[in-house]
């Protein structure tokens, strides 16, 4: 049995409050250093959403427009005017602040997010408006309270402050007293994840056609972990995120991978899916507000504004076979090895070569190779470079190297056979995971035959090892459900069975 991917989600959310209060580079600064020239000048480099709306990597990213379209549009993008302004898309959306403050305290089930009366009383239709949300969600929206309780635990109670245009409207307490993965910080954190997750499933579940009663399996591949003292990791975002989108058969687990954990997680889902384990797995995560501003330094420095002032999320569905969605090819999975070693060439040909080899195919074979969809717009003026071209040089290169591609076809082959970066710089997302709603579709449409997503990781961010990470797949088009692939069929065993009867009937006469 194959599991196809039957469709897919993404959600951006505008946070530019949360870049000042809870980005991890702006609140390290505030610590280090609180008087910095930095932090006086960011506010004045924050975007409206309607400029949020109006950039062609986010139009991208909720599919109003083709990674193809994208990669014609001159860099840097952020100077290009763009007359793009529906913040629905294809794939899903882009969500104002006020509405995901409200969201958040939606998914708050323990009475630890409170929101101002009157902010909730001015945005409260505006979610219920919002595309994808029901009255279930929206009946866990609270009236809200007086602005002095609000102010009250933030300044006395630890509690971490919910900003809205430089205002505070909200607060999230901390879940316990001296427990620091339950602090109000933390909570924060997660709770953000969990409802820029929602967003992002809700879509999924829409494109995919597919009942809520029917998902019943969900895999969370986000950047964060939740648990108390005695368990900091344990989880479980996935099935805290089904009960708010009304997944009620669903169960789940949490798996993490830092940047890789989206491809480990589509190569289980769909191996669940496959071993007829579940019938409808979904693949799904929210954002990540440390990563917030994380080169706001670089940006604001040159006069730019800041670019990582939005939570990313996604989520797709896979099912089992039904002859037509694109499949996920089990057969075909690189991975990154223990002993595989950690230099570019090594961790390419681990990632992308070694399955192939083992299938008998070549790289040119393989119609487009999805690795680092950064959008290099955010990073080129930190230093970053541009990952997505990077990675397809280095795997063009191996290619030539290994006989497979002539030295003059490698420009070629990258316009060809590589993808644009477009996925905002959320650690997880960027690796392989934009790019399944768009191949999916193109696969479809008979624009490709096939795909590999790549997924890498740093492991050392755990200060555990200082190991690589990755591990890759394919995504190909499905030919059909044929009879010698479905085995012997129902009718066809009902009728061995009559016949064998039948022959056994006779020989007892016969005696």
């Amino acid at each position: 049995m194959n599991a196809v991917i039957k469709g897919a989600g993404y959600a951006l959310v505008h946070t530019p409050d949360m870049v000042l209060h809870n980005g991890a580079t702006q609140t390290t600064e505030r610590i280090v250093n609180p008087e910095s020239e930095y932090l006086k000048a960011l506010p004045n480099h924050l975007r409206t959403f309607e400029q949020v709306v109006s950039y062609y990597p986010n139009q991208t990213y909720i599919g109003n427009m083709h990674p193809d379209q994208l990669a014609e549009i001159p860099m840097p993008w952020n100077e290009q005017p763009c007359d793009m302004k529906d913040r629905y898309g294809k794939y899903g959306q882009i969500m104002p602040q006020e509405e995901f403050l409200l969201l958040v305290q939606a998914c708050d089930v323990f009475d630890l997010v409170i929101m101002d009366k009157n902010f909730v009383a001015e945005h409260k239709a505006a979610l219920a408006a919002n595309r994808v949300i029901d009255e279930s969600i929206m009946a866990r929206v609270k009236d809200g309270v007086e602005l002095a309780e609000i102010e009250n635990v933030v300044n006395n109670e630890h509690a971490e402050g919910l900003y809205h245009n430089g205002v505070l409207v909200g607060a999230v307490k901390k879940a316990h007293d001296v427990d620091v993965n339950l602090s109000a910080h933390v909570m924060h954190e997660n709770l953000v994840s969990k409802a820029s997750n929602v967003v992002a499933l809700l879509h999924a579940i829409e494109n995919a056609g597919v009942a809520k009663e029917d998902v019943e399996y969900v895999i969370d591949c986000a950047e964060e972990a939740c648990g108390d003292m005695n368990q900091r990791g344990g989880g479980n975002f996935a099935k805290s995120v089904a009960e708010i989108a009304g997944l009620v058969n669903a169960t789940g687990s949490d798996l993490r991978g830092f940047c890789a954990a989206p491809a480990h997680t589509m190569i289980s889902a769909a191996s669940l899916v496959a071993a007829g384990a579940y019938k409808t797995v979904i693949v799904t995560s929210g954002g990540c507000t440390a990563k917030l501003g994380m080169n706001g330094k670089d940006h604001v420095k040159k006069g730019l504004p800041i670019l990582e002032d939005i939570l990313g999320g996604f989520a797709v569905v896979l099912g089992q076979d039904d002859g037509v969605n694109p499949v996920v090819n089990l057969n075909i999975l690189g991975r990154h090895k223990v002993g595989s070693g950690s230099g570019p060439q090594q961790v390419t040909e681990a990632l992308v070569f070694d399955s192939l080899d083992r299938n008998g195919l070549k790289v040119t074979d393989i119609d487009k190779l999805a690795g680092e969809l950064h959008n290099s717009d955010v990073l080129k003026p930190a230093g970053g470079g541009d990952p997505a071209e990077g990675f397809f040089k280095v795997v063009a290169a191996a290619a030539i190297k290994r006989g497979d591609l002539p030295k003059a076809e490698m420009k070629n082959f990258v316009k060809e056979h590589g993808m644009v970066g477009w996925a905002p710089t959320q650690g997880h997302i960027p690796s392989g995971a934009p790019c399944l709603g768009v191949v999916r579709d193109d696969i479809l449409a008979g624009k490709i035959k096939n795909a590999m997503v790549v997924g890498k990781g740093s492991l050392f961010l755990g200060r555990l090892t200082n190991l690589f990470d990755g591990v890759s797949f394919v995504v190909e088009a499905n030919k059909g459900l044929q009879e010698e692939e479905k085995g012997v069929s129902e009718e066809a065993v009902k009728g061995l069975i009559a016949k064998a009867l039948k022959d056994f009937a006779a020989g007892l006469l016969a005696e």
